[in-house]
């Protein structure tokens, strides 16, 4: 007896059902390739289960820069802090593989449909972008893996392959993503919800950036043709930025226009950002689809208390466009003053003098949630009963015209060909957006090499890393950009103390927000009575004053961040070698 197929598989906040000829079909798992992908629809379908596999979730986008140089969490990684090893590792197991066969399987069977040729290379299309995306997050956690282009059965013995090398794999994503950004149609959705012609664009400069500085940076692995992947990246952006198909939100408002594109709702305000944002993860309160964002970055219990250090903080512009860091006391200015004539993103990614809630309640950083006083609101809605709620309804941009103005800006850095032409085209637009005067760096940063480029000696790549940290902060992309540019050392607590705000004596009250009232107070024991309205930080094992009675806020100080250049790749796990022992040697430096 035949049985209905029904499918509802969700591309952004968008549902898709079969239609009434796929009714009579038998379910998909009885059917081979050839019997399932007769028509385009059938193509269409198929395809749309992609986006389930392949577009990241809402956290791993917002959160996902919880490792990272800039952030603080409140309890750090054991990657970092413990003695990992291969048995930790995970990321290789039937359930990490399982995307890859769904679109392999498609791969065979879509030459079946009685579709034209164009057709047909537009969803072959789609599948191989989303392959070139699978196999990306594979490079760049293990290096060599093993490259299947063939849907496997469960006792195929290529499951016991060795792995193939980086040089290999990374040259089958190249001509997938080329083949994508080729014959994917060009056609721009509404809201931004699907892959398109410059969403493949937009991803190749993404790709061929990492690869290109990954090589050019990481000497010891011996892998070549750094320039050639940097030259696809910029023309890949390139090709995006000439389409005029998208532009940078800018409505002249630049104490606004940045943050708007992190708590636009539903369709309506998806539709006002689209111009810039080139995928997104949407959300719909009618499907039922949401997140917790606001409750994870306004909970001292629910997320881990991610909040920004004040070593990143510093590298925001002023108004002007000068360096914060040029002031002869930039490291001891108290919140209140140090935040005043910022580059306007700084008060839109974290709580500064003026926000508000929904209902006009005053809302400084607050210490229950924030461990260094940079509380981040970049992706919270001001509506305050999100706080301890899972529906949050802002969207979730993936893949921003801004990160491709970046992407182009570095690589072209990185080939010597980044100047006057390219900063208006790229980093003067950007800091326009965001109120900053754009004006061309004279000579290097010194602030931006002693603490964090130190072997970076170009004005204008030191400012373009700069701009990338600052636009792109809390999107996702932090963690990979430290990896590429061999900058891992960042992620230790040598290099990088998680400091907060400047606090100049202890028992003293403090107004973060400037309407009066005291909000914050650092101190060794909760004094009785306690002051209305005030959090009192306890001073002791994980959080102290960098100079005992005043100085910077300083958490986890006692718990030892390491790094080692070996996890610049991560272990083999030891379930899969334990399977399949061809995958050995591991990778250098682990066991």
């Amino acid at each position: 007896m035949k049985k209905i197929i029904l499918y509802s598989l969700l591309v952004g906040s968008m549902a898709f059902s079969a239609c009434e000829d796929m009714l009579e079909k038998e379910p998909i798992h009885q059917l081979s390739a050839s019997e399932f992908f007769t028509t385009e629809n059938d193509l269409e379908i198929y395809s749309n289960s992609f986006y389930e596999y392949g577009l990241p979730s809402a956290n791993e986008i917002a959160r996902g820069d919880g490792m990272s140089d800039y952030a603080a969490i409140n309890s750090p990684s054991t990657f970092l802090s413990g003695n990992w090893s291969s048995i930790d590792q995970s990321g290789w197991g039937v359930g990490s593989w399982s995307a890859l066969r769904n679109i392999n399987y498609f791969l065979e069977g879509a030459p079946n449909a009685d579709v034209s040729e164009t057709v047909l290379n537009h969803f072959l299309g789609l599948a191989r972008y989303w392959r070139a995306v699978f196999y990306l997050e594979k490079v760049q956690t293990f290096g060599d893996v093993p490259w299947y282009e063939t849907a496997l059965q469960p006792n195929d013995p290529e499951l016991n392959k060795a792995r193939d090398s980086r040089e290999f794999v990374m040259g089958k994503v190249l001509e997938d993503i080329n083949f994508a950004a080729e014959h994917i149609w060009p056609t721009k959705d509404t809201y931004s919800s699907t892959v398109n012609q410059y969403t493949a664009l937009a991803m190749k400069s993404r790709i061929c950036l990492y690869e290109g500085t990954f090589r050019k940076y990481h000497t010891e692995f011996g892998l070549s043709d750094a320039d050639t992947w940097l030259r696809a990246a910029a023309d890949a952006a390139k090709k995006v930025m000439d389409s005029g198909k998208y532009e940078l939100v800018n409505t002249g408002s630049p104490e606004s226009d940045y943050r708007s594109l992190f708590v636009a709702e539903d369709v309506s305000g998806m539709t006002r950002i689209s111009k810039e944002v080139i995928l997104a993860r949407l959300m719909n309160t009618d499907s039922r689809v949401w997140h917790d964002l606001t409750w994870n970055f306004n909970s001292p219990t629910n997320g881990s208390r991610w909040s920004l250090v004040k070593q990143f903080v510093n590298t925001y512009l002023m108004l002007d466009g000068k360096p914060f860091t040029d002031k002869a006391d930039y490291d001891e200015i108290e919140f209140l003053s140090e935040m005043k004539n910022r580059d306007h993103r700084l008060s839109q990614t974290i709580r500064t003098e003026g926000y508000k809630r929904e209902d006009g309640s005053v809302a400084p950083p607050d210490f229950a949630v924030t461990l260094t006083g940079y509380h981040i609101l970049k992706w919270s809605l001001d509506d305050s009963w999100h706080d301890g709620q899972g529906q949050c309804t802002n969207n979730i941009p993936v893949i921003r015209y801004a990160e491709v103005l970046l992407n182009y800006a570095e690589a072209k850095a990185e080939l010597g060909e980044f100047g006057t032409a390219e900063w208006a085209q790229t980093i003067k637009p950007l800091r326009e957006r965001a109120g900053v005067v754009s004006t061309e760096p004279a000579e290097a940063d010194a602030y931006l090499q002693t603490t964090l480029f130190p072997e970076t000696t170009d004005k204008y790549l030191l400012e373009i890393r700069r701009e990338r940290g600052i636009e792109l902060c809390f999107e996702g992309l932090r963690y990979n950009d430290l990896m590429r540019w061999k900058r891992g050392d960042l992620l230790s607590s040598e290099e990088m103390a998680w400091k907060g705000i400047y606090i100049p004596a202890k028992d003293v009250n403090y107004d973060l927000n400037g309407d009066g009232k005291p909000d914050v107070c650092v101190v060794d024991v909760t004094p009785k009575p306690t002051t209305p309205g005030v959090k009192y930080v306890v001073l002791g094992a994980n959080i102290r004053l960098s100079e005992g009675d005043k100085g910077h806020l300083e958490w986890a100080w006692g718990i030892d961040r390491k790094w080692e250049d070996k996890k610049y790749l991560r272990p083999i796990p030891q379930s899969a070698v334990t399977l399949n022992p061809n995958l050995l040697p591991q990778n250098d430096g682990w066991e």
